[in-house]
């Protein structure tokens, strides 16, 4: 089921005691009672008030919020830091410069994470974390994105309330008080014989009276690995001494800790909440990780006569010019073979349905491809009917999203020379890539090797961006081309190219300037 397509009354509220240590759990009282879920890591069950750090935009999740919800707020809260967490998956794809990165991801965060009121805000980001929390505990791979993005956004909030803290970094020290950090402070008598050793170690005080200032903590240097690689502090006796400033990396392995066992702790129970839940917020849980948030939502991506830009008579023309390469693949392939396999027509029926092809247009794209090896007959028996479920007007009537990348890549691979889903940089093995890319003429031979070398390591989101980057010269500086989620979600990919084209040539390939030869589906109009 989907989010928006629940049947929700707005006078259901869910009271909601989110923990972050073993015993501690999420209970969801009600109309229908539901058990326990752990979402927490250590033996502690204390029921304290929201964040106590909280003032500062920063918190460890250790408290136990206690507020109610309506069912509308816990999908819209979740939403919310799903856009910033993905946002943050997007912007370290595209290998942003620190600043940059910093810049775009304060902006998020205002943009979904900010309130006026301080009250609501603190609401809205333990709720919203802890409801994300439970809907990612599911799968390894949900959990490992959760993990991975929840540590970026907390390390990005510590770093700025060191940086806009004062020269003694009050708002830091106030933090680590809240949370109860017990680090071992260094002695003025140990700083005094070690001030030699202390001040060469690089990036560090510059002058003996800042020296004085600094306030150094003694800790395993174990829990300062991070610091310890890049030569950022001083180790004696396997102890490393590290200044206030530089305590940001300790804590934030302390948090990914914290965080990674209560996702696993929670993983054990969740099927048993889920299906407690099954009729109120258990589907809202199962189908948030595949809730569309970008820019390609159904409908946005429109031709300059103001007209839906994907149609049955542009869709030709539109897959050469503006899909990614798994969709131009799946485009292909059925223009070759006049069918698809169930995962090929799910991927591509759902992208065309997100990128604004309403069910009438769908259906006729794909009965006019499928009736030039079967009857009308047989294909509104087998295939019609699937085409008007995910457009939710069959079964449970949800209005199904948009596969995005991840889903994608760790997704069940095709069989070679018989299916055409899938990731291309992910499921093609470097050969047929390579002789792929060239076939397609994309770039040169510099920059086709740059996708394969993506490729090669593992980077197949940042081959996508590369490959978006080759076919949209100077896309940054267009203006109306919003490139958030390119290289993250093929329907983001979509609407900035669509977007780009318009911009640039007046209006690409909207219906006005395409015109359909009998016989030949659709071209470019010359």
């Amino acid at each position: 089921a989907q989010g928006k397509a629940l049947k929700r009354s707005r006078t259901s509220h869910i009271h909601s005691r989110c923990t972050t240590f073993p015993n501690k759990t999420m209970n969801v009282t009600g109309p229908i009672r539901s058990r326990p879920l752990p979402l927490s890591a250590d033996g502690k069950d204390t029921s304290m008030s929201v964040g106590s750090s909280s003032s500062n935009d920063v918190d460890m999740y250790l408290d136990v919020p206690s507020f109610e919800l309506s069912l509308d707020e816990f999908e819209e809260y979740a939403l919310a830091r799903l856009k910033v967490l993905r946002k943050i998956e997007e912007m370290k794809t595209r290998n942003l410069p620190p600043e940059t990165f910093r810049t775009q991801l304060d902006a998020s965060i205002k943009a979904n994470l900010t309130s006026t009121q301080q009250k609501h805000k603190t609401k809205l980001d333990v709720a919203s974390h802890f409801i994300l929390r439970a809907a990612y505990c599911r799968t390894e791979d949900l959990r490992r994105w959760f993990l991975a993005q929840e540590c970026r956004l907390f390390r990005h909030r510590l770093e700025n309330l060191s940086r806009s803290s004062s020269t003694n970094n009050s708002g830091l020290r106030e933090f680590l008080a809240n949370n109860d950090f017990d680090l071992d402070p260094v002695s003025r008598e140990e700083k005094e014989r070690l001030s030699d050793k202390l001040q060469k170690v690089p990036g560090g005080p510059t002058s003996p009276g800042e020296f004085i200032n600094t306030q150094y903590y003694r800790v395993p240097f174990v829990q300062a690995l991070e610091l310890v690689s890049r030569r950022e502090c001083y180790v004696e006796k396997g102890q490393a001494y590290v200044p206030l400033a530089r305590i940001v990396s300790i804590v934030a392995a302390k948090f990914r800790v914290a965080l990674s066992k209560s996702l696993a702790l929670a993983a054990g129970v969740f099927g048993q909440v889920a299906h407690d839940e099954a009729s109120r917020i258990g589907p809202l849980l199962k189908s948030m990780n595949s809730q569309y948030t970008g820019p390609g939502a159904p409908n946005a991506v429109m031709g300059t006569d103001g007209e839906n830009a994907l149609t049955a008579a542009t869709v030709d023309a539109l897959a050469d010019q503006s899909m990614p390469l798994c969709m131009q693949q799946l485009h292909q392939g059925l223009k070759r073979d006049h069918k698809l396999k169930h995962q090929g027509r799910l991927q591509f029926g759902l992208f065309l349905k997100g990128a604004g092809m309403s069910l009438e247009e769908h259906t006729l794209f794909f009965q006019r491809e499928f009736t030039r090896i079967m009857t009308s007959e047989q294909f509104n028996k087998s295939y019609s009917y699937s085409i008007r479920h995910m457009h939710g007007k069959e079964g449970k009537r949800a209005s199904y999203t948009p596969y995005n990348c991840m889903k994608i890549i760790f997704g069940n691979p095709p069989q070679s020379g018989v299916e055409h889903h899938g990731c291309p940089y992910k499921h093609y093995d470097d050969q047929n890539l390579s002789a792929l890319l060239t076939k397609l003429k994309i770039g040169s031979v510099a920059d086709r090797d740059v996708i394969m070398s993506h490729k090669k390591d593992g980077n197949f989101q940042l081959a996508c961006a590369k490959h978006f980057e080759i076919s949209h010269p100077s896309a940054t500086s267009v203006d109306g081309v919003n490139l958030d989620g390119v290289g993250n979600h093929p329907n983001a990919w979509f609407s900035a190219s669509v977007s780009y084209h318009n911009a640039k040539n007046g209006g690409g390939a909207s219906s006005s300037n395409i015109e359909l030869k009998q016989g030949q589906g659709v071209a470019m109009a010359m």
